[in-house]
């Protein structure tokens, strides 16, 4: 992929790609223009089109047309190349050696994709009843219908298949892009389509909502199986829509299903997003972080609505991100029925949020009778344990004096022998590298516990070498115990990547800093100097 890199640099302007998102005036040899993440009164971003980098002074952000694309869109690497590698011309799959066929397959899949989508919106105008209940049941507004690319699949069984097969595509990328099912006729019939898009705005699948809630011999929402281009534990349903606003608001609101983010969008808070049921996982957190530390949750409060809140607690906690919940419904059961309620309703629900932990806790307080031995232990038992998902030791302490309160014990009664010794180690951990900024990171330890304990070849210049056997063992049993061979060497693949891209982060954020002090300083020289430097990290 390094020569694809070259090719669309060599092809593509670093002024004119960031010309698309900041005005940018010409500053001697360099351009300059207002950050797009800061509040800068005086222009403090600035464009060097003879080394092909940026970087802002007021948010100490720098580096190359595709972290621009990355930091600006908030998309990962590979989304970056690929919208960059659609500016300039470059077909991707001339670099992908032994992939070059799953690029042809995907390329014809996304075709088929978007001519469905529209093929879907034209059904729709064609159809007064399903343009009733499109319009007036479900109140959404013409600007919303096009924004979101809403359509309707008619009843007949292989209309869409019939109208595709018009236009070159075979069974097999029909079936490839999951729009038939398993007879080979139509996947979707007589429902309200809802695109799937990647971030990007490009459609990766569909929702189907059946016309009537009355329907029990239907699903009410049908979705696209898992494909080349759709992952359900990856997409996050909106991000394309709601990226601008949830980087302009910093924070995004997610909430349980799709028709809530529409509603949402239409009544003006157009940060929502929502993933595939309630689950959240790993990468939906990683892809929103990309925009925004602050998540807010729009959940029920029902058992599936708690039990999601509770995975993302330990998911958000290990990544850095600030975890809230959304409560206030008005008795409404979701963000879509109180929207219909009150459009201000929602607005003010939004900046109503509590902290997810504090609301779990009472959740927890309504479930279990403390009056009695068993709600008190079984209180006592849960609260620990989400309390123990905590990688922050004054936050965990925060919520266990909290809780022992709550309880009428001491905190040292109420923290086990084994909660107990888990913080005093991660407490421990935590302070080495409070006070070592440049000690191992999570990825590191992991990677060097790999190493000792799992009998698998690593890169020993990756691994730290002030690490301490017994917390790496620690780690081990923790998170690799019983993996097989296969699976540690995939950890093994995307650690090392990981490792390698924070070591690069590292340098550039140092590199950033002292461009600062020297811009600062007025040393036109020493800036010349360090952005060669930075140049030189960024296209290694």
């Amino acid at each position: 992929m390094n020569d694809a890199k070259e090719e669309i640099r060599a092809r593509l302007a670093v002024e004119d790609v960031v010309g698309q998102y900041i005005e940018l005036k010409k500053a001697g040899r360099n351009f300059k223009g207002h950050s797009p993440w800061g509040t800068d009164k005086t222009p403090s971003f600035m464009v060097s089109p003879d080394k092909g980098i940026w970087h802002d002074f007021s948010s100490n952000k720098g580096g190359d047309i595709f972290s621009f694309v990355m930091e600006i869109e908030g998309i990962d690497f590979r989304e970056a190349l690929e919208k960059l590698a659609v500016q300039a011309g470059v077909e991707l799959a001339k670099y992908d050696g032994g992939d070059e066929r799953v690029a042809a397959r995907k390329k014809r899949m996304r075709e088929c994709l978007e001519l469905a989508a529209k093929y879907f919106q034209v059904c729709l105008t064609q159809n007064k009843p399903v343009m009733e209940y499109v319009f007036y049941k479900r109140n959404l507004n013409r600007g919303t219908v096009e924004k979101f690319k809403i359509g309707y699949a008619p009843m007949e069984g292989r209309a869409l298949r019939a109208f595709l097969e018009k236009r070159g595509f075979s069974e097999r990328e029909m079936k490839d892009a999951g729009l038939l099912n398993q007879y080979g006729g139509d996947l979707f019939k007589g429902r309200v389509m809802i695109p799937l898009m990647d971030t990007v705005g490009a459609v990766v699948g569909f929702t189907g909502r059946i016309l009537s809630d009355k329907d029990k011999n239907s699903p009410k929402y049908l979705n696209t199986p898992e494909t080349l281009l759709y992952n359900k534990g990856r997409h996050v349903f909106g991000l394309s829509q709601a990226k601008e606003a949830i980087r302009k608001s910093d924070f995004v609101v997610v909430v349980e299903g799709n028709m809530d983010v529409i509603s949402s969008h239409q009544a003006g808070v157009c940060e929502a997003v929502a993933t595939a049921g309630t689950a959240m996982t790993e990468m939906h957190v990683k892809a929103l972080s990309r925009l925004s530390s602050d998540i807010r949750l729009a959940y029920d409060g029902d058992e599936a609505g708690v039990a999601a809140a509770e995975r993302a607690i330990g998911i958000a906690s290990r990544m850095g991100v600030y975890l809230s919940v959304i409560d206030n419904y008005d008795g409404c059961k979701d963000a879509d029925e109180l929207i219909q309620k009150g459009v201000e309703l929602w607005q003010k629900a939004v900046k109503g949020y509590v902290p997810a932990v504090e609301w779990l806790l009472g959740k927890y307080e309504d479930k279990y009778d403390l009056k009695t031995e068993k709600g008190f232990k079984e209180y006592s038992d849960t609260a620990k344990r989400l309390i123990g998902q905590l990688e922050d030791a004054t936050l965990r302490e925060k919520y266990e004096r909290m809780v022992s309160e709550k309880l009428g014990v001491s905190l040292e009664s109420f923290r086990s022998k084994e909660l107990k010794e888990t913080g005093r180690r991660l407490k421990k951990a935590a302070a080495v590298a409070k006070d070592d900024n440049s000690g191992p990171s999570k990825a590191e330890k992991s990677l060097a516990a790999l190493a000792k304990f799992g009998g698998t070849e690593v890169d020993k210049e990756l691994i730290y070498s002030k690490l301490n056997e017994n917390e790496l063992s620690l780690i081990y049993e923790h998170r690799y115990a019983g993996w097989g061979e296969e699976a540690k060497r995939k950890e093994i693949d995307e650690l090392t990547q990981r490792v390698k891209e924070e070591k690069r982060q590292k340098q550039k954020e140092n590199l950033s800093a002292a461009i600062a002090e020297a811009e600062k300083a007025g040393e036109e020289g020493r800036v010349e100097e360090l952005l060669k430097e930075l140049k030189v990290i960024l296209q290694e």
